[in-house]
């Protein structure tokens, strides 16, 4: 399933949206490489959000994706990119619509809203309708996103491998069964939060031991990066890095030990755990 000739059309103009709108267009890597402005609307009821993206981008931009189609643009793939909160109505008024319609032969919907699980949005789609669902996370902006993929009832391999191609021109996309997305949202989904509330934290601890609260941001923010890049293009395990860093006796395991004194085995997962019992709750959003 090849991106040619293919029209896009992103329900929701936010940062989301947004941010797989510029990678999409700007990708030079396969499929989404020949995806330009020119094939791509967004469905905005902002006013000035529209005009905003019509400014930086060049794309088609409508009200909603009724309006879109009335003013002559025809998708092959919908993106979902609306909060879980307002899916339920923003479907309604699109199954109203012909272009919409149609099962099986009708358009590829992709749904990025967290929590809500392809069973539930299969329910307020046209029957047979094919559907993928994604979790992205923000870092996608930069083209260093992680996304879970997985299929809906009725989306082809050819279908959800397609998604997961053009979710990887934005970063790294994974598929997966469906019953680990809960857990894919409060890890990667969620994650970039945690990185940022670590850096804080570490800048916050290192300005309180007398380092400038600039130059201690610049220094943790360069140590997350830095870790990470190292453990990603060495492929060294996680585990091992950590121990490499530890000196018996040194500063680094005095500092490990006393945040696991303090509980810091425990925050990860205590965090984790609440961000999925959330994502199971926003499944109640949509019936």
């Amino acid at each position: 399933m090849g991106a040619q000739n293919r029209r896009f059309l992103i329900v929701g103009g936010g940062k989301m949206g947004e941010a797989i709108l510029k990678g999409w267009i700007n990708s030079q890597s396969q499929p989404a490489d020949v995806i330009g402005a020119a094939d791509v609307a967004v469905a905005e009821p902002s006013t000035e959000r529209r005009a905003q993206l019509v400014a930086d981008h060049g794309v088609v931009c409508a009200a909603s994706a009724a309006e879109a189609v009335a003013a002559g643009f025809e998708p092959d793939v919908v993106v979902l990119a609306v909060k879980p909160q307002v899916m339920t109505s923003v479907l309604a008024d699109m199954v109203q619509v012909e272009a919409f319609q149609g099962g099986a032969s009708g358009p590829l919907f992709v749904s990025i809203a967290a929590g809500l699980p392809t069973s539930a949005l299969e329910a307020s789609l046209p029957a047979g309708a094919s559907l993928v669902r994604v979790m992205p996370n923000m870092p996608l902006a930069i083209g260093a996103g992680a996304s879970g993929v997985c299929a809906g009832t009725n989306a082809s391999s050819d279908q959800v491998d397609y998604v997961a191609a053009l979710f990887g021109c934005l970063g790294r996309a994974v598929v997966v069964a469906e019953h680990d997305m809960d857990v894919v949202c409060a890890l990667s989904g969620s994650g970039p939060a945690y990185v940022a509330a670590m850096i804080e934290a570490l800048r916050d601890a290192a300005a309180s031991e007398g380092l400038s609260a600039e130059l201690a941001e610049a220094l943790a923010l360069q140590t997350v990066l830095g870790t990470a890049r190292l453990i990603d293009e060495t492929g060294a395990d996680v585990g091992a890095t950590r121990e490499s860093i530890c000196s018996p006796g040194g500063t680094t395991i005095a500092a490990l030990d006393a945040m696991n004194a303090a509980g810091f085995e425990h925050v990860f997962a205590e965090g984790v755990h609440a961000a999925v019992q959330r994502s199971k709750e926003l499944a109640q959003c949509i019936s």
